[in-house]
């Protein structure tokens, strides 16, 4: 399995609709990032889908070694 590339070393805020389904890009080779384009074919890696419990700011893990995934915990400030 290859390893994730960091797409930045910072959350991303989106915002997010309650009950829609998203898939966050788990390799870091998207250009939609946070989210899945599908760049991740071939990488062993898959993306992260996951359902919004509500309405508003989320801040998505962008370095992809957070151990809360999809959601930032804070670990790109030890990169």
């Amino acid at each position: 399995m290859a390893e994730p590339l960091i797409a930045q070393k910072a959350p991303f805020e989106v915002q997010l609709v309650a009950g829609k389904t998203y898939a966050w890009c788990a390799c870091g080779r998207s250009a939609k990032q946070p989210f899945c384009d599908g760049s991740h074919k071939g990488t062993g890696i898959e993306p992260v889908r996951f359902k919004a419990e509500k309405d508003g700011t989320a801040y998505l893990c962008g370095c992809k070694r957070t151990q809360n995934r999809p959601y930032c915990d804070g670990t790109h400030s030890s990169l």
